[in-house]
């Protein structure tokens, strides 16, 4: 009889498509190719970093039907802050992660404080799922 449930299981999550959150952050902690990174001159040092627009791809390649909202944006001191909620569905359910991010209001720099501070948060939500997070080591 268990040997019935387990056919039944994994038969239903070949349909479905859906992989374990264990296998997807796995692949999105992959190291990022050279040829997606980005640098910046930032407190005068040389970073590192993926670009928001290709932390999507990765996304789409390693986490199929993810999904991020703004949960909320404020302004406080001077500055935007947003949060977003990053959701990927897995065999376990729907998984989320949330992080922040922030940006001067009177921004003099390439961009605007609100496209700034949610491309931030969106990259550092993705992070919480392992995309880039070696990256931050490295900018030490």
């Amino acid at each position: 009889m268990n040997e019935e449930k387990i056919e039944e299981f994994d038969s239903k999550n070949v349909s479905t498509g859906l992989r374990s959150i264990r296998d997807i952050v796995k692949d999105l902690s992959k190291p990022v190719a050279k040829r997606h990174l980005r640098s910046r001159k930032q407190g005068g040092k040389e970073i590192k970093y993926i670009a928001w627009h290709d932390a999507i791809k990765y996304l789409d390649h390693y986490a199929a039907g993810w999904n991020y909202e703004i949960r909320s944006i404020d302004s406080i001191g001077g500055k935007l802050i947003l949060v977003v909620r990053l959701s990927i569905p897995c065999l376990e359910g729907v998984i989320y992660r949330e992080a922040t991010g922030q940006e001067d209001e009177d921004l003099d720099a390439y961009g605007n404080s609100s496209s700034n501070s949610e491309s931030m948060a969106l990259r550092r939500a993705a992070a919480k799922f392992g995309l880039g997070l070696h990256l931050y080591d490295q900018n030490k």
